[in-house]
């Protein structure tokens, strides 16, 4: 039997602020996340080779080996745009009852990948919106990125071994980079305060999911494979305003 996958309802670039103020949630399509970061889908599918270079996630609580991964953090203000030191990655328990509460040493990412005009292309441009979202005011954001890759070397991948969460930011943007030989993957928004949500399958590489971090949580169903090797990549850039999360 075949899985109906369910298209995201695509909000254009106009209407972005207006339905993330509405609803807490916007997808995107590939086509509107170029003309938003001003650069062309070749100039971002010029970052898709770094996800064959991730490390495995030695932090896996439930014993998977299916989670590569890099993390890499930033500073943006305005269009000042600058990494900083190699940090870990924490989250307290109340948002992640998996993993929160350890210092987690992800491997940096890849320097080529970071000086590609694309990259700060996108993360400015995402954090303009931000801070539109936040009435316009000139705030740090301090942003963390994730390249993940999640396979199905042992049958099943998870996307989110966490389940629905929160990440305890501002706004989060998670990308679709690549999917390949797999089936599942739906991705799932709920009110955090109220019994409305929406779910959708994002299938063409450079979607993007952006959420309110505060209004809404999240969540990705398990992958399977459809053929051998069959994989999903993402993006997750995390925006806060105060300061990193730190213990």
């Amino acid at each position: 039997m075949s899985t109906v996958q369910l298209t995201p309802p695509f909000t254009p670039v106009t209407a972005l602020v207006t339905v993330l103020h509405q609803q807490a949630y916007a997808a995107v399509s590939p086509a509107s996340v170029a003309e938003l970061a001003g650069c062309t889908l070749a100039d971002l599918d010029a970052l898709n080779p770094s996800w064959n270079d991730l490390p495995p996630d030695e932090y896996l609580k439930d014993g998977g080996r299916y989670r590569r991964r890099r993390h890499s953090c930033f500073v943006l203000q305005g269009d000042d745009l600058q990494q900083v030191p190699h940090r870990p990655h924490w989250q307290p328990v109340e948002y992640n009852a998996l993993h929160g509460g350890m210092e987690r040493w992800f491997a940096p990412m890849l320097p080529d990948t970071v000086a590609h005009p694309a990259w700060s292309q996108l993360l400015r441009a995402l954090g303009q919106v931000c801070s539109t979202l936040k009435g316009g005011v000139p705030t740090p954001w301090y942003v963390e990125a994730h390249q993940f890759r999640i396979d199905t070397t042992d049958g099943i991948g998870r996307p989110t071994p966490e389940g629905a969460h929160r990440d305890g930011v501002d706004f989060v943007a998670v990308v679709l980079v690549a999917r390949h030989g797999i089936k599942g993957g739906e991705t799932r928004v709920f009110e955090a305060d109220g019994p409305h949500g929406q779910r959708f399958t994002m299938t063409v590489p450079w979607t993007l999911l952006l959420l309110d971090d505060a209004r809404v949580v999240h969540e990705s169903t398990p992958i399977q494979p459809l053929q051998e090797g069959g994989y999903r990549d993402t993006l997750v850039l995390t925006f806060r305003a105060a300061q990193f999360q730190s213990s």
